[in-house]
């Protein structure tokens, strides 16, 4: 099963690159062990991010966060224009983004198992800048959703433990 095509929605991924018509495409899955609305709650304060995600230099959202939301972030020295596509609280995020000759449409996906929460996060870039540069692009991509989600993992699990002590 094609897990990006679950995580978002028809009229979403016809707006933005698909994984067969983007430049560039990855997908990583994590496995966490701590609750799921403490790593929600991490992916969706938006503010907060670069205080667990080291890639990520500043970030802003306006507003709440909802369907239609905008927030801004800056990442490598650039600065990302992103907008809300879909939210389930608990469940799943997806939002597209826009920079310097590319647009992105990130997911991610949440779910409870035996083992943990399995976190699935999935992007696609596309634009002029992927078109010249599609395997520097496409390395972008696949380097930073492993490293995404591990930043992801220590910071959820660190705060898990520290609220499990009396």
């Amino acid at each position: 099963m094609n897990v990006f095509k679950a995580l978002v929605p028809a009229a979403i991924i016809v707006a933005a690159a698909t994984p067969a018509s983007a430049r560039a495409h990855s997908q990583a899955t994590i496995t966490i062990n701590a609750p799921i609305e403490k790593i929600w709650a991490l992916v969706v304060d938006i503010d907060q991010w670069p205080q667990w995600n080291k890639a990520v230099e500043s970030a802003h959202l306006e507003g709440h966060l909802v369907k239609g939301a905008v927030f801004n972030w800056r990442s490598g020295g650039l600065g990302i224009r992103s907008t809300v596509q879909d939210i389930a609280p608990l469940e799943r995020l997806s939002w597209t983004g826009r920079t310097i000759g590319t647009r992105a449409l990130h997911s991610w996906a949440f779910k409870t198992t035996d083992r943990g929460v399995v976190v699935t996060t999935t992007e696609t870039f596309d634009g002029w800048l992927p078109t010249i540069m599609p395997g520097t692009m496409q390395k972008k991509l696949d380097d930073t959703l492993p490293a995404l989600l591990a930043s992801l993992k220590v910071a959820a699990e660190r705060d898990a433990h520290k609220s499990e002590k009396p």
